[in-house]
């Protein structure tokens, strides 16, 4: 009887705990002691008494539940707690497409991913042709995702 309401009240304070220490171990753990309490219940008073300790189970863990949702955020240290709103703005990608073309230097090595300066300003790049040495005069040939893919010009100087 005594290990059977050690369990309860171990496995109760737990799950009370996780309210305020979330991660779910907590919970788990406490979880795990009330089915320890409800399977030693069946063990030590049979059907009647197992089935008792269950639907008290049941009810602690859903008046938790409930105090947790309903009642705690609507107190000081609720508020405290829980966040108070959502963001609302998305990010979007910079537009890259109107790159396609021009020219630039590298900044860095490009092998074959590294930084290249386009109409001054730094962008993420993937070499096409491999090896890129930092300074060398580039051109973007397409736009994927957030990097500009570019190859290697010989013959012109860095913009």
């Amino acid at each position: 009887m005594t290990a059977i309401l050690l369990c309860f009240i171990v496995g109760g304070l737990l799950i009370s705990f996780e309210v305020f220490v979330p991660g779910g171990i907590l919970g788990l753990l406490g979880g795990l002691a009330l089915l320890v309490a409800v399977g030693l219940s069946f063990y030590d008073h049979g059907v009647s008494g197992g089935a008792l300790a269950f639907f008290a189970a049941l009810a602690f863990v859903g008046a938790v539940l409930f105090v947790e949702f309903k009642l705690l955020p609507k107190t000081a240290l609720g508020r405290s707690l829980f966040l108070k709103g959502s963001v609302t703005g998305t990010a979007t990608a910079a537009p890259q497409d109107t790159l396609v073309g021009a020219s630039g230097a590298a900044l860095t090595v490009l092998a074959p991913s590294g930084y290249v300066l386009i109409d001054g300003r730094q962008h993420e790049a993937f070499s096409r042709s491999g090896f890129i040495a930092a300074g060398a005069s580039i051109k973007v040939v397409a736009a994927e995702s957030l990097r500009l893919i570019v190859i290697s010009e010989p013959n012109s100087s860095p913009s």
